[in-house]
């Protein structure tokens, strides 16, 4: 039986459990065991759980795992509140970096919590007639409706995820509803296998699909389930942008100790 110490963080409701692992001190954790971590009825209760590892050459090392144990790609969310635990921890450079499975990023923080993210350069964007397919660090599928309130966004979501195309490596679903400033997201996560109260990667897919064909730089309010993002970005040619950045709070909920089974 092993106890660990933990921190529960959330990012407009993308909730997440974070161990300071710079020592490596939780490295033996197993599939099963961050599985058990992440779960609501039996664990703490998370849509992943993340290490903030050292890394040579950075701040910090972001190692995130999905609610079904699983190691997996960039999580937006995750990183912000990664960014704001690591100041938490004592790292009080104004930007800090670090690098996550996707690569490098560079984040800043406000004092109320709010952090600001860089993500990947994005391109090779697949436009459809009823949908949009692109990688800002994880796999999006981008769709926009006329009222996303009235989506079944879990069954709907499932479906394209399971789909003959997308079934082995598994997608992001996200639906898109343009307001007068900006866009309401919903998002169907693959390994959380159902709709979270926001994705950081997904809101800014939906984000970078809203730019006309100006080369220019862009800024989108986004309204979630859990709140307010903003992403800025600029496009550069076609299908192609930089300097994108997500933009949101990140707030530690509670810490404590768990004895692991």
């Amino acid at each position: 039986m092993s106890a660990i110490h933990f921190y529960k963080y959330q990012g407009t409701g993308n909730d997440f459990v974070i161990m300071d692992n710079r020592n490596g001190e939780y490295n033996f954790l197993t599939e099963q065991q961050v599985h058990f971590l992440c779960d609501r009825r039996f664990g703490i209760g998370a849509d992943g759980l993340m290490l903030l590892n050292k890394q040579e050459g950075y701040d910090f090392g972001m190692k995130y795992y999905n609610a079904d144990g699983r190691e997996s790609s960039m999580c937006g969310n995750g990183g912000r509140c990664l960014v704001a635990f690591a100041r938490k921890m004592g790292l009080t450079n104004e930007k800090l970096t670090f690098l996550a499975v996707d690569g490098p990023h560079e984040a800043t923080l406000s004092a109320d919590d709010w952090v600001n993210l860089k993500m990947q350069d994005v391109s090779g964007v697949e436009i459809n007639s009823l949908h949009s397919y692109l990688n800002t660090g994880s796999p999006h599928y981008v769709r926009f409706v006329e009222d996303v309130k009235a989506v079944d966004v879990y069954n709907e979501g499932k479906r394209i995820r399971y789909n003959d195309r997308f079934a082995k490596e598994g997608t992001n679903v996200n639906f898109v509803q343009s307001l007068e400033k900006g866009i309401f997201v919903r998002t169907y996560e693959r390994g959380v296998e159902d709709e979270t109260y926001s994705c950081g990667t997904g809101v800014t897919a939906a984000a970078l699909m809203t730019a006309g064909a100006e080369t220019k730089e862009y800024i989108v309010p986004v309204q979630t389930l859990g709140g307010k993002l903003e992403v800025r970005f600029t496009r550069t040619g076609e299908m192609s942008y930089n300097n994108i950045w997500l933009c949101g709070p990140a707030t530690l909920v509670f810490e404590g100790n768990i004895t692991l089974p």
